[in-house]
């Protein structure tokens, strides 16, 4: 069987993220157009590109890169100006890290048949729609109604978007969930801020029990999901209410999942300089606002974590025991942000160990178990 040929383009776009982590926008941005070139040259000598093209070691002339190692760049190049606009936070990095392992989360098992994504536009905010990514399972169980879970990813509140969340709503969605990976607005330090997004987190909730009918969805047993900032979001779903919401539909999540969440806030420059004027950090810091009646929460997180250290987490489940509610906190000993192993910087660009994220996974799916959101399993 022949060697199975690597995506240069990925390989090199996780190489720039690296460089703009680790080594800040600057130099980054001289040491892309050095090394990156380099190393497409290098590459480009020794196979062609990924699909074919005239670029590899018959055309390329002794110590010259081939076109297509410059055009590279180029677009490295003009994507680097993107990125290094919103990386301002260790938090974005967090995400990245949270994305790439979260196919390895999921607990081997035979999956449902699943139905989705199904995009449904569930606001629309300054003339621009925001969608729910909707999985469904096919097969129904009885009558019942099935339970939901709506995910939010990470990001820094800056960056992301749903299909960051794919992998796990379909995840719940093979154990007979609905699931939701909801879009929501992103900060841009002008128009858009943190409380933006937050407010999208209670829209895409309340228009799931608006259309609980058409989604075949119990609406008293919606969970809410989140890692880093978007646990943030599932959190302030739990906890404010819209001004106006007297009388509408609730809300209010029936469970939380929170995942190296970022609920305490109030020394947190970057969120702070992400508000603006618009809020202090103090008032819209999930422990700083925990009361009575909340859902029950479980809380993973690592113990060495510096993006949203463990402190922030206790202090998070300590208000919500001490309210006469139920929070679970489930610690990884040697494990910093999303589960970065000791001896990795965890505020640059995580790498989650696998069988450590796993087992988050499958304290997740126990959790809803116990919840009565999804059956358990049969061993």
């Amino acid at each position: 069987m022949g060697r199975r040929r690597r995506s240069y383009s990925d390989e090199f776009k996780l190489e720039a993220v690296k460089l703009i982590l680790g080594r800040g926008v600057s130099v980054a941005r001289a040491k892309l157009e050095r090394d990156i070139l380099k190393r497409a040259t290098a590459y480009f000598a020794k196979e062609p590109p990924v699909g074919g093209g005239s670029e590899g070691r018959e055309d390329a002339a002794p110590g010259s890169a081939p076109p297509a190692a410059h055009a590279y760049v180029r677009r490295t190049q003009e994507a680097t100006v993107m990125i290094t606009a919103t990386i301002r936070s260790g938090l974005l990095a967090a995400a990245i890290g949270f994305l790439a392992c979260a196919p390895c989360c999921v607990a081997a098992q035979t999956p449902a048949v699943v139905d989705g994504p199904v995009a449904h536009v569930y606001s629309t905010t300054a003339g621009r729609d925001l969608k729910a990514h909707v999985f469904s399972p096919q097969a129904r169980i009885g009558h019942h109604r099935r339970a939901a879970i709506v995910l939010f990813h990470g990001g820094g509140w800056t960056m992301g978007e749903p299909a960051w969340a794919f992998p796990r709503a379909r995840h719940y969605a093979e154990r007979g969930m609905v699931a939701v990976a909801a879009q929501y607005r992103l900060s841009d330090r002008d128009s858009v801020a943190p409380i933006d997004a937050m407010a999208d987190a209670r829209a895409v909730i309340r228009w799931m029990r608006g259309h609980a009918d058409s989604l075949d969805i119990d609406p008293e047993r919606i969970a809410a999901y989140g890692w880093s900032a978007g646990g943030h979001l599932a959190a302030c779903a739990a906890i404010f209410e819209d001004d106006n919401a007297a009388g509408t539909v609730s809300s209010v999540p029936n469970a939380l999942v929170l995942v190296s969440p970022a609920v305490s806030l109030v020394s947190d420059k970057w969120f702070q300089l992400l508000l603006g004027e618009r809020a202090d950090a103090r008032e819209v810091s999930p422990d700083e606002h925990v009361r009575k009646g909340m859902p029950p929460a479980l809380v993973l997180q690592g113990n060495i974590d510096t993006v949203t250290p463990l402190a922030g987490a206790k202090r998070f489940c300590d208000r919500m025991r001490a309210a006469g509610n139920v929070c679970e906190l489930q610690v990884y000993e040697n494990f910093g942000h999303l589960f970065t192993p000791k001896g990795i910087a965890d505020d640059g660009m995580p790498e989650p160990d696998p069988e450590t994220a796993k087992a988050a996974a499958a304290r997740a799916d126990a959790f809803l178990v116990s919840l009565g959101f999804m059956e358990a399993q049969s061993r």
